[in-house]
């Protein structure tokens, strides 16, 4: 055994074993599990194996896609708010706009949403974002002589509100991992483009957002699936996974109805093994358009 383990051929499988296994039960184990289950009917204590009837179910099923649809419209528009303003928020403050001190100071402050748990903050958006002429934000709109809102029902109100709620959250750990990826770019580039005449918005086009790549292609990808897994939010917001007129419901949220909510887990199964290919469709081309996973590389 301990031949086994100084051996420098064995020590590179032993330093992954534990990724391994953790991938193995965590992960790789219960989709196959899933994908065996989406291929049944289950009821309490028993199952019938009816092959691909819960797919064939999920394309007439009309709610399903309205959960599609505002998960899409969802991941859309967190990747156009949550990326290219962030990245433009680390270059202020990577600049040392206003000191080192208040830099220091966003640089914690925006880190602090991503710490409070989301029951929380769902909880507390959804009384800024209450129907009352008390609640904030229709004190707000009131200023400017507005008639109160019903925010969350409404279809367009609502998902404004989930947006506030995923920007408020998300915003400053993404300007985080923009500031890291600042960090490592060479000076010397900057420099010597400040020598041939190039003016702040030509650096930033040719060289800040070339060497942001990798930063940029990995917050992409976890934006897109962070948009169509987004469940807690929703949830949250409007107290429940029963919004009005399904306006907040999204993919997991179905998958949460049928499974958890009707017991129907072999559709439940199915829903979710749909999810993990549309995630799979969208960022494998993605990523090798991005040149990220390059065709022919494993």
């Amino acid at each position: 055994m301990k031949k086994i383990l100084y051996s420098k051929k064995a020590a590179p499988y032993i330093f992954i074993l534990p990724f391994v296994i953790t991938f193995a039960v965590f992960w790789l184990i219960p989709i196959i599990k899933s994908g065996y289950m989406s291929t049944q009917k289950i009821l309490p204590g028993q199952s019938t194996f009816i092959a691909l009837d819960n797919f064939k179910r999920l394309l007439s099923d009309r709610v399903f896609f309205v959960a599609v649809a505002n998960s899409f419209k969802y991941m859309i528009l967190t990747l156009v708010l949550l990326i290219p303003i962030p990245i433009l928020f680390a270059c202020l403050i990577n600049s040392k706009f206003g000191g080192s001190k208040l830099t220091n100071f966003f640089k914690t402050a925006m880190f602090v949403p991503a710490l409070t748990s989301v029951v929380v903050a769902g909880t507390i958006f959804r009384l800024i974002f209450g129907e009352m002429d008390t609640s904030l934000a229709n004190q707000f709109i009131g200023l400017f002589g507005a008639e109160p809102v019903k925010w969350l029902k409404e279809s367009f109100t609502g998902f404004a509100a989930l947006l506030s709620l995923a920007c408020w959250r998300w915003w400053g750990v993404n300007t985080m991992y923009f500031i890291a990826g600042l960090q490592n770019i060479p000076e010397d580039y900057y420099e010597a483009a400040s020598i041939d005449g190039a003016n702040t918005w030509q650096k930033f086009i040719n060289i800040t957002i070339p060497q942001l790549k990798p930063t940029i292609v990995y917050v992409l990808t976890i934006s897109i699936y962070g948009g169509l897994a987004m469940f807690n939010e929703s949830y949250m917001l409007h107290q429940g996974n029963n919004s009005p007129n399904n306006i907040g419901l999204t993919i997991v949220g179905y998958l949460y109805r049928q499974g958890i909510e009707k017991n129907d887990m072999g559709y439940a199964c199915a829903v979710g093994i749909v999810l993990l290919l549309i995630v799979l469709i969208i960022n494998i081309p993605q990523l090798m358009a991005t040149g990220t996973l390059k065709n022919g590389e494993r």
